[in-house]
């Protein structure tokens, strides 16, 4: 088994099989969306023909939605998942974002938060899309006024109940809109059906992984994840490798992979931030140069698969450090270029 090579085939970092933002991110359930701006290079570099207007269309038009869901941070999921994965992953979401009010020490009333979740939504609906700028002014309308991290507990709770999702694609920042306006209505999702496909999605898209992977990306308990595979049956199994257990689906790719391609990956890119595992592909050593403890992720570079470098996104011209090999920004000038037309296009 090469799980290097196997798991770029499968997250469509090489050899992409679909053309489709959207369909990219139903292939891998979620995608980690840290990071606004680059979170649509995430999406394009894993289609055949990178386009970040076409990953703006998709958005805008509700077939890609951004909210808060595994582990407390922003993910990406196709509209056709949205209800599922609230079904399955709404309740821990909310336990630990009360959990953060709760050290912050701040306490939200249930008769306040329906109360500002009214107004949150029929701003959202009346505006089509809004801005937490938006909110501001609707709550002063009203003579609330509360501080920035109050309000935002609000809108992520007004998110975790399916009434809030996210509106137009802006530039640098994040709107908001009403989620019966942009996603079907919610169909009624047996629990056990909704975490067999989200157990599907996260094999497909991530394999070969481990089951502490699994666990650590989806925010679950263990049992659910022990679960989730079981109910995968026969249509999943083990291969080990140097001493660890990894799942792969029967379907599992193995060919296309060519040797000497870079990559330039954005931060919080599911290529890492999606294992636990994360040694097969980046050398302990360099470990602090792709994320530290506090779990800020970094710009990298891959060379085969294995991350070797730094790149600067937001620069005018090709701006590279080198980590683990000997090469320079001429090497990696093919990848710089894709990038920027595919951010342009």
């Amino acid at each position: 088994m090469d799980p290097v090579a196997i798991r770029l085939l499968n997250q469509q970092l090489v050899a992409p099989q679909f053309s489709d933002p959207a369909e990219v991110v139903s292939h891998l359930g979620a995608m980690q969306a840290q990071e606004y701006r680059l979170m649509r290079w995430a999406v394009a570099m894993r289609t055949k023909k990178p386009s970040a207007k076409a990953f703006k269309k998709a958005f805008d038009t509700g077939r890609i939605i951004r909210l808060h869901l595994m582990r407390g941070t922003w993910q990406l999921v196709s509209a056709e998942d949205y209800w599922p994965m609230l079904v399955l992953c709404g309740a821990k979401a909310i336990a630990v974002t009360k959990g953060w009010m709760s050290s912050n020490k701040i306490s939200i009333p249930d008769e306040e938060l329906m109360c500002i979740r009214e107004i949150l939504a029929q701003t959202a609906s009346d505006k089509g899309s809004v801005t937490k700028e938006d909110f501001v002014q609707a709550l002063a309308e009203k003579d609330i006024h509360m501080d920035d991290h109050r309000l935002s507990y609000h809108i992520r709770m007004a998110e975790l109940s399916g009434t809030l999702c996210s509106g137009d694609l802006l530039p640098m920042k994040a709107s908001y809109a009403l989620t019966a306006n942009k996603v079907k209505p919610k169909e009624k999702t047996d629990r056990d059906e909704a975490l067999m496909r989200f157990t599907q999605k996260y094999f497909q898209s991530h394999q070969p992984a481990t089951l502490e992977d699994f666990v650590w990306w989806s925010g679950l308990n263990v049992s659910d994840c022990r679960k989730g595979i079981g109910l995968l049956g026969d249509t999943i199994h083990i291969e080990r490798w140097r001493g660890r257990d990894f799942y792969l689906t029967d379907d599992c790719r193995t060919r296309g992979f060519r040797k000497d391609k870079f990559l330039l990956i954005p931060p919080y890119d599911e290529y890492l931030i999606g294992y636990k595992s994360r040694d097969i592909v980046l050398p302990p050593e360099h470990r602090h140069r792709a994320h530290n403890n506090s779990g800020i992720f970094q710009p990298i570079i891959t060379h085969d698969g294995i991350v070797c470098g730094n790149w600067s996104p937001f620069k005018e011209d090709c701006q590279v450090e080198f980590f683990n090999g000997d090469w320079s920004a001429a090497d990696v000038q093919e990848a710089w270029n894709h990038y920027k037309k595919a951010m342009t296009n």
